[in-house]
């Protein structure tokens, strides 16, 4: 994170390595040179963004996770492991084409801590988010999406503040100044995770909800 010493004001440590040009071929290829905060020392690669617009040319919508994984970090696109699987099958019950969804992350290099040969994923903390934040802003100028779907606490957070809570208020579009619309839900990683079938079902039954309530917002835009 840099400082200007004249004025006090913290800038996100990402600025520096942001191209001129937002488009997002020219922002794929930079972020990969990003060193705004120690995280891109442990990780293989800069996760970006990605859509397939091939079938409508126009997104519509946004996701925002909280960082890449394991299988993220090994291959370099997106929610390609259990947890992206999840959101594949769910999008489609509720009615979304995934291909075209844009898929990110608030932060774009994979934290983690070894246990045994297993790299464990660990949670970024909030110096690392607001350093990564300028290639999401990037994104968001590019894409021009009219809605950001937030998957988790990290990523809603990291938008409306430090005291959001997604488990009161998902599924309900929210509003913060410089962005589209908002809204907020669980991040598909903890609903895997869920403790007994019981909790998972439900869980599931409250994400699917909430992304067909933000089917429906874009449907009246």
């Amino acid at each position: 994170m840099a400082t200007l010493k004249s004025q006090k004001i913290k800038v996100p440590g990402a600025a520096e390595f942001l191209p001129a040009e937002h488009s997002l071929p020219v922002l794929q290829v930079a972020v990969q040179h990003c060193k705004g905060c120690d995280l891109y020392r442990n990780a293989t690669q800069a996760v970006f963004g990605e859509a397939d617009v091939s079938a409508s040319g126009k997104i519509r919508m946004m996701i925002v996770g909280e960082q890449p994984g394991d299988r993220e970090d090994r291959e370099g696109h997106p929610f390609v492991g259990p947890a992206g699987k999840f959101l594949d099958r769910c999008l489609d019950e509720a009615g979304i084409v995934r291909k075209e969804v844009y898929v990110t992350n608030a932060v774009k290099h994979f934290k983690w801590e070894p246990r045994g040969k297993v790299r464990l994923h660990k949670k970024p903390n909030s110096r690392e988010i607001f350093a990564c934040s300028p290639w999401l802003r990037a994104e968001v100028d590019a894409v021009a999406p009219q809605l950001l779907v937030c998957l988790g606490a990290t990523a809603a957070q990291s938008l409306l503040g430090a005291g959001f809570r997604v488990t009161k208020s998902h599924g309900q579009v929210q509003h913060a100044e410089g962005w589209p619309p908002i809204l907020a839900t669980a991040h598909p990683a903890s609903i895997l995770r869920a403790r007994t079938e019981d909790d998972r079902h439900r869980q599931t039954a409250e994400f699917l909800e909430d992304l067909r309530a933000a089917r429906s917002f874009l449907r009246k835009r």
